[in-house]
């Protein structure tokens, strides 16, 4: 096990950058913390690049399990792939209020629109799309119900926040390594490639008199989530083929929206 003792390391100092996005768009990696995440990471098949033990956690037999099986998915590599850094080069990099004492490195993976479309597929064919949606913890919620509602990937708009960001990444408890991904630039560009592939786009609003459960949510769908603030573009609104509300009692305006998301996730297996 190789040691980092300085913080002028390129390793470190590589991972240091990893904490803004910036870097994570432009090295195409992120940071995963906890031998949860990584555990989960291993079991799907998806390999950090390295991985980093605090000084001191080595010999932690949770710690020690998960070397032991990343050594050996990577010994045919040939190269070291595991660092040991002191405890307070360490702290610089954890995102959490009480370190887990292990980090992994992971490529960043988004699919092409053939690779997205192509993957395989559920029962349904539904696929989620996030339209400008700014708050990490229900991102990382609404990814982690799509893997369990069996939704078929996410379509994720420029504007929505980084789903590879440290909040994001640990809300989805693994999803992220379970879910395609793809980038569409606006909802045009995300309406065009949705239509070209058959999917009935439904949208949630207000401005409709049809209920979630009016509405056949069934199968080959692409349901649209909105920014919390203030919900669906113009676009989606004016051309999505339905828009449908969850029915709210009192004084109560919306709900959270991965709170809604779940709701209409699930409307589907329920059918």
């Amino acid at each position: 096990m190789k040691k980092i003792t300085s913080s002028d390391n390129k390793t470190f100092k590589m991972c240091i950058q990893l904490q803004s996005r910036k870097y994570r768009d432009k090295l195409s990696k992120y940071m995963i913390e906890g031998p949860n995440l990584i555990e989960e990471a291993l079991k799907n098949n998806v390999l950090p690049e390295f991985i980093l033990v605090e000084q001191g956690q080595t010999w932690n037999l949770e710690i020690k399990q998960i070397c032991e099986k990343f050594d050996e998915k990577t010994r045919a590599t040939k190269t070291e792939k595991i660092w040991s850094l002191e405890k307070n080069l360490f702290e610089k990099l954890s995102q959490t209020q009480n370190s887990q004492g292990i980090l992994g490195i992971v490529e960043k993976c988004f699919f092409t629109e053939e690779m997205f479309f192509n993957h395989p597929k559920s029962r349904n064919g539904n696929i989620l799309v996030l339209d400008r949606l700014q708050d990490p913890g229900n991102v990382g919620t609404i990814i982690r119900t799509a893997d369990a509602a069996g939704y078929d990937g996410i379509m994720v708009l420029k504007g929505t926040v980084d789903i590879f960001s440290p909040k994001v990444v640990r809300a989805c408890t693994g999803s992220l390594f379970r879910m395609p991904f793809l980038v569409a630039d606006s909802a045009e560009h995300a309406i065009q490639i949705l239509k070209k592939h058959g999917k009935r786009i439904v949208s949630t609003g207000f401005e409709t008199d049809k209920y979630y459960y009016e509405a056949d949510l069934k199968k080959n769908i692409a349901l649209v989530i909105g920014n919390e603030g203030n919900g669906i573009c113009e676009t989606f609104k004016n051309l999505s083929d339905e828009v449908i509300k969850i029915p709210m009692s009192g004084s109560i305006e919306s709900l959270n929206a991965s709170v809604a998301a779940a709701i209409l996730m699930y409307e589907a297996m329920r059918h």
